[in-house]
């Protein structure tokens, strides 16, 4: 397949994700007024899209607490740079077993809730797009799984699309493509799909190119598709996606480093990610382009 680069790009900076990464970097935003406000930095250096998730403020612990999903939601809509707010649905699947040998009874860490709780935030906040992870897998935790049955995923994308959030397909690999394909002739999904192509994440797609062009082959062509890769990958693979035809991801939930032993924040992140665009020709598109590219509405929340 010959290569379509994409001459007009926007960024999403995935703000704080859900990783042990808080005691690792003291960038980390936490509390919800550190993730606005790094969210709000990284939109002023370029980012159109801003992917959050929240945090415990003490410990810095994931969390799906509808009260900090608010603030954070209040404060970015608030600020005085638009940004297109882009919020996980990806937590509530989690089962941690017991062990090889005892996977039964569950251990402390799971997290296995209904569809209708798992986007309660997004029904209640609104945001133009929220994260639907594609499939069930193993990640890189012995005992842990990330669980996305077929029924759950109808459930959730179906409620998404009800109320006209965009829902944005995380693939971990080729699979999840052909499911999420499924959710759409089920009519689960609109069929101008947003799909994200999660690279380099254990135990899903490795990021070697090969893999990531099977990945690219497999999107279909009214879709629009963005990439990332975790650690030192991460800007090289802004390259990639460009170079592919796509719109890139950086932020610290992947990548906490802006370069050897230098500690990043998320607008840094962001401005180097701009530089790699710029200079491949590229042209870096805000807020409002992203909107009418992919049928967006920026709305209030309820309340």
């Amino acid at each position: 397949m010959p290569l379509s680069m994409n001459r007009a790009v926007f960024i999403t900076c995935a703000v704080t994700g859900s990783g042990s990464t808080q005691d690792k970097s003291p960038h980390v935003p936490r509390s919800p007024k550190q993730i606005a406000d790094s969210a709000i930095a990284a939109a002023k250096a370029g980012a159109a899209v801003v992917h959050c998730h929240v945090r415990d403020p003490e410990t810095g612990a994931p969390s799906r607490k509808l009260e900090y999903y608010r603030e954070v939601t209040d404060r970015i809509r608030d600020a005085d740079t638009d940004v297109v707010l882009n919020l996980t649905a990806g937590m509530g699947g989690d089962i941690l077993f017991g062990g090889a040998e005892n996977p039964l009874p569950l251990a402390q860490g799971t997290d296995l809730v209904g569809a209708q709780e798992r986007i309660a935030h997004i029904a209640e906040c609104l945001p133009e797009i929220c994260t639907l992870d594609c499939g069930t897998m193993n990640f890189a935790e012995a005992d842990y799984v990330m669980t996305n049955t077929p029924g759950m995923l109808q459930a959730m994308g179906k409620m998404m699309t009800d109320l006209g959030v965009k829902p944005e397909i995380e693939a971990f690999d080729t699979g999840h493509l052909w499911f999420a394909k499924q959710l759409i002739a089920d009519g689960a999904l609109e069929p101008d799909a947003l799909v994200q192509l999660c690279m380099g994440v254990p135990w899903g797609a490795p990021d070697d190119l090969n893999t990531y062009m099977a990945m690219v082959n497999n999107v279909p062509d009214n879709w629009t598709f963005t990439a990332f890769a975790l650690g030192r990958n991460q800007m090289a693979y802004v390259a990639a996606a460009v170079l592919a035809g796509g719109h890139v991801r950086v932020g610290l939930e992947d990548n906490l480093m802006l370069e050897r032993g230098v500690l990043a924040e998320n607008y840094q992140l962001v401005a180097k990610c701009r530089n790699i665009i710029e200079a491949m020709g590229a042209r870096v598109i805000g807020p409002q382009e992203v909107r009418d590219k992919l049928n967006l509405i920026k709305r209030a929340p309820k309340g």
